[in-house]
C-alpha cells in the first residue's frame, strides 16, 4: 500500500512538473543562443504581466493603452537616443518597421531576448537600465507603432 502511494504520488508530482514546464520559456541570447541569466535582472520587474510573459513568449502589454504608454516615455530615456524618437534610427537600426537585423525580433520572445541580453554593436544588455516588466512595457510601445506588414508581425498571431 505504501509502495503504490509513493508511485503515485511521484507520477502526480513529475507529470505536474513537466506541465509547468512545458508552459514555460527559456531565453536565449540572441548572438550565442545560450540561456539568459536572469539573476541579473533589475529588481522591480517580477510582476504578475512578467510571469504571464514568461509562459508563453506573448507580451500581455501589447495592448494595454497605459501600459504602451509608460513605455513610451522608457524608450525616450533610454533608447531614443540610438534608435531614434520614432524608432526610425539613428545609431541602432529602425525598429518600428519589418527589417530586423534579429528575425526573432518578429516576436515578443525575440525582442525581449534582444533587450535583455544585448545584441552586436552598441546594443549592450538593458537589465542594468531597465526591469523586466519595464521592457514589456518598451515592447509594447514599440509594437504599437509598427509600419511594417502585418503578415511579418508575429506577434499578431
Amino acid at each position: 500500500m505504501n509502495f503504490k502511494i509513493i508511485v503515485t504520488s511521484t507520477v502526480l508530482a513529475a507529470s505536474l512538473f513537466s506541465a509547468s514546464a512545458q508552459a514555460d520559456i527559456t531565453l536565449r541570447h540572441a548572438l550565442l543562443g545560450t540561456a539568459l541569466d536572469m539573476s541579473f535582472a533589475k529588481k522591480g520587474g517580477n510582476t504578475p504581466a512578467f510571469k504571464e510573459f514568461m509562459k508563453e513568449g506573448k507580451n500581455p502589454y501589447n495592448t494595454d493603452k497605459e501600459a504602451i504608454e509608460h513605455g513610451e516615455s522608457l524608450y525616450m530615456t533610454g533608447c531614443s537616443g540610438c534608435h531614434g524618437h520614432e524608432a526610425e534610427g539613428k545609431i541602432g537600426p529602425g525598429l518600428a518597421d519589418d527589417y530586423w537585423t534579429y528575425p526573432a525580433i518578429a516576436t515578443d520572445k525575440g525582442l525581449f531576448e534582444v533587450l535583455f541580453g544585448g545584441a552586436n554593436g552598441m546594443m549592450g544588455p538593458q537589465y542594468v537600465n531597465f526591469n523586466t516588466d519595464e521592457m514589456l512595457k518598451i515592447m509594447a510601445w514599440l509594437r504599437s507603432i509598427y509600419t511594417g506588414k502585418p503578415k511579418k508581425a508575429k506577434w499578431l498571431k
